[in-house]
């Protein structure tokens, strides 16, 4: 692995799919002129974050709309695209999907989100299992670039999931997110750093961009945070294309001074034993 550029596109989502699909291009492409090597988009970029719309907006692969633009705007600019996520329908169920797709458009991988969003707190309650079904794969991707590992929004609040990837090798780990203005302020940046530190990798996490006019607003503040559990850049709440380098020298660096990965893993049943 390189250094490479990696951009995250916090991108305004509306009601129109046909106006979010061509707005992600246009937004992918500056991010390429800006010289992204990998691209990233937010969770369900394609409609409003609803649970009631999903079912509306889904697609299948290979032949919604969605994915083909990913192919081809991954093919057209040469780099690794990283599809945010959509609603994916698959025979009877709809998942929560990330599509990954490489330099020649080819499809990667996809991630079906694991961990489904069912909350109830004081002003806010979501069920997201009331349209979907969940993901049972972790999604390690090698992209050319070195290993990517991607989970989506949920995910991210189960760290075995994160120490999972980072043991299966994967330098970076993408994660589309849609938190809230409950979640948001409590928990974004002490989620994403905390995967990053503990499992020693780059954590880069995009967002939609914030509407106050929505019926789910989402917090914004899509950011990318290094090894050491700095952030490296971070997003305000508008619309904005944050971009970061990707340092091999500083995974390394830090997995030298604190090798956590390659400690030996006490069995703590053997510990509770005793």
């Amino acid at each position: 692995m390189g250094k490479c550029k990696l951009a995250v596109c916090q991108i305004n989502v509306t009601s129109d799919k046909t106006f979010n699909i061509s707005h992600a291009w246009d937004m992918v492409r500056q991010a390429a002129r800006q010289g992204a090597e990998v691209v990233l988009l937010p969770e369900m970029f394609n409609c409003p974050y609803e649970t009631n719309l999903f079912p509306d907006y889904a697609e299948s692969y290979p032949n919604g709309e969605t994915v083909q633009m990913l192919s081809r705007v991954a093919a057209e600019l040469d780099i690794v695209l990283v599809g945010g996520s959509i609603p994916e329908r698959d025979g009877d169920i709809i998942y929560n999907t990330c599509f990954i797709f490489g330099r020649q458009g080819d499809l990667l991988a996809r991630h079906r989100k694991m961990h489904l969003f069912d909350v109830d707190l004081p002003n806010l309650n979501v069920q997201e299992s009331s349209t979907l079904g969940p993901g049972c794969d972790f999604t390690v991707v090698n992209a050319g670039i070195g290993k990517i590992g991607v989970m989506i929004c949920f995910d991210v609040r189960f760290p075995e999931l994160a120490r999972l990837l980072a043991l299966a090798g994967v330098d970076v780990l993408l994660i589309p997110a849609a938190f809230n203005m409950i979640t948001g302020p409590a928990h974004w940046d002490l989620t994403m750093r905390a995967r990053a530190l503990d499992n020693q990798v780059y954590v880069a996490a995009a967002s939609p961009a914030r509407d106050d006019r929505a019926e789910y607003v989402t917090y914004g503040h899509s950011m990318v945070v290094d090894p050491w559990g700095d952030v490296v850049i971070q997003a305000g709440t508008g619309e904005e294309i944050i971009i970061a380098e990707i340092d091999p020298e500083k995974i390394q660096d830090v997995r030298e001074r604190l090798p956590l990965l390659n400690q030996r893993r006490t069995d703590l049943y053997e510990i509770c034993e005793k």
